[in-house]
Parts: C-alpha cells; sequence; structure tokens
C-alpha cells in the first residue's frame, strides 16, 4: 500500500512496479531496509533511482534493484 500512494505520481509507478515485482520474494531485512526507504522523501528518492542523485550507501543495492525495472517505463 505505501509503494502505491507516495506523493509524487512518478514514484507511486516506480515503487509499485518494484513492489509488485520483488516483495514477496524478500528476506525480512530487506523488507526491514525498503521500509526505511519508504521513510525517504519522494524528491530525494526519485533522484536517486533516476541516477540524478548519488544514493546513500547504505540504499545503493536496493536503489539500484528498482532502477532495474525502470526500463518499462521507457517503452
Amino acid at each position: 500500500m505505501r509503494s502505491n500512494y507516495r506523493g509524487i505520481k512518478e514514484m507511486d509507478l516506480i515503487l509499485k512496479s518494484f513492489a509488485d515485482r520483488r516483495l514477496a520474494e524478500m528476506s525480512a531485512a530487506e523488507l526491514d531496509l525498503y521500509e526505511d526507504l519508504l521513510e525517504e522523501n519522494d524528491h530525494d528518492l526519485y533522484q536517486w533511482v533516476s541516477g540524478q542523485g548519488a544514493t546513500p550507501a547504505r540504499y545503493l543495492d536496493l536503489v539500484t534493484d528498482i532502477a532495474s525495472g525502470l526500463t518499462q517505463f521507457s517503452k
């Protein structure tokens, strides 16, 4: 639910797609990190996922995974 209604539409689309694709297979530790990521500001998240800003090391693998699904939006 929190992945679908973020505040900015771009993050709604990006995180909904990621959640649909990956949440069911994530470990408890990965889900905890994702929950922490969801607490971050949407504008910061968008910068990180789109490669326009430096991602904090803590989130780098997760943001890379999220960004890997962005190709579906460019088609």
